[in-house]
């Protein structure tokens, strides 16, 4: 069974706002939408208010404005990312476990095929729609690759060697190019998306560890989520003409380009950083949103201009067994099991 808290509050301003009339007011629902699993990338898709969540073995579909679970789609094995093709009718799930793609109609939410993609480490997707082609990228070893998908027919029309063995989120410019993000050296590659072919790399500093990216076809600049300090980047030079402070553990972002309004949740603070584009290089924090520790995706509808995250709650992790040897020094702690699930609409 699901519940539903209503969260209406003032939010706390950042420490970057230039006047107390720079203050926007947002409105924040909170929902527990119950089911099993972890998470990563969630999806809205835009207009409908269908919220497509990823669950470690399954998509949870939720109806954004009620927070009402809607449907699924089951056998997605430590899955991350969801993608939809409105021209085919076709959604797309990137599935780790077994280096597949679910290919899943959009009306009926039924899959399609599984679709095998040999490089492993999938993660990140994303809708061209310039191409039409579904993007994905891949933690392969020992480089990352970008794999191009036909949403009509599910097949593979490209892949592309990438510098880097952990690319994270990719974004269009609309007129044939692709930006990818890779978190480890902390650059961004240019892909033409039609032969899959770099054209470029271009190092982000003082970015560290990119992840979310987003591109404002208005202004022509690409805004890359990193922990701390976002940048924003001239597509034209390949330079970071601006800035933005943000909280640590970032790994989406979500941009409404009619508001104008981008985005950025902090995994680590439990925060969601929002921020004004004044101009193409002129950004102005305006809130800062709570949320919950962990919740480090975003997702925006930009019809209906609502942002949602989703996290997991954990109890404590079990107590080891005498005699275990400790985890590697730098390695996740364990995580004990789900015990709440929460969904988050953030609106202006």
């Amino acid at each position: 069974m699901t519940g539903r808290s209503l969260v209406v509050a003032p939010l706390l301003l950042a420490m970057t706002l230039v006047s107390p009339s720079d203050a926007q007011t947002f409105k924040v629902e909170k929902f527990s939408i119950g089911g099993d699993g972890g998470t990563d990338y969630l999806t809205a898709e835009p207009g409908t208010g269908r919220v497509f969540v990823s669950r470690a073995t399954h998509i949870m579909v939720i109806d954004g404005p009620t927070g009402r679970v809607i449907g699924d789609i089951p056998d997605t094995p430590h899955t991350h990312g969801i993608a939809l093709a409105p021209k085919s009718g076709h959604g797309f799930v990137t599935n780790g476990g077994d280096s597949t793609v679910t290919m899943f109609d959009l009306k009926n939410l039924a899959v399609i095929k599984k679709i095998p993609v040999r490089t492993g480490g999938l993660d990140g997707i994303m809708y061209d729609d310039f191409s039409d082609r579904i993007i994905l990228t891949s933690h392969s070893r020992p480089i990352g690759t970008a794999v191009a998908i036909d949403p009509k027919t599910g097949d593979i029309a490209g892949v592309a060697e990438l510098e880097d063995n952990a690319p994270e989120g990719a974004a269009s410019d609309g007129h044939g190019k692709i930006f990818v993000n890779n978190e480890s050296k902390s650059t961004i590659q240019v892909l033409d998306v039609k032969t899959m072919k770099v054209l470029a790399s271009w190092p982000l500093a003082p970015c560290e560890g990119p992840t979310g990216i987003a591109f404002d076809r208005r202004t022509k600049r690409i805004i890359s989520g990193c922990g701390k300090t976002s940048v924003v980047i001239d597509p034209q030079s390949g330079t970071v003409v601006a800035t933005i402070t943000n909280g640590d553990g970032v790994d989406a972002l979500g941009w409404d380009p009619s508001q104008r309004l981008l985005y950025i949740p902090a995994g680590r603070d439990g925060n969601v950083t929002v921020v004004h584009q004044d101009g193409p290089d002129k950004y102005t924090v305006v809130a800062t949103v709570t949320t919950m520790p962990g919740a480090k995706t975003i997702t925006v509808d930009p019809v209906k201009h609502v942002a949602y995250l989703f996290q997991p709650e954990y109890g404590p992790a079990p107590v080891p067994a005498p005699g275990t040897p400790p985890p590697p020094a730098g390695s996740r702690p364990p995580r004990g099991p789900v015990i709440g699930a929460w969904f988050f609409a953030i609106s202006h």
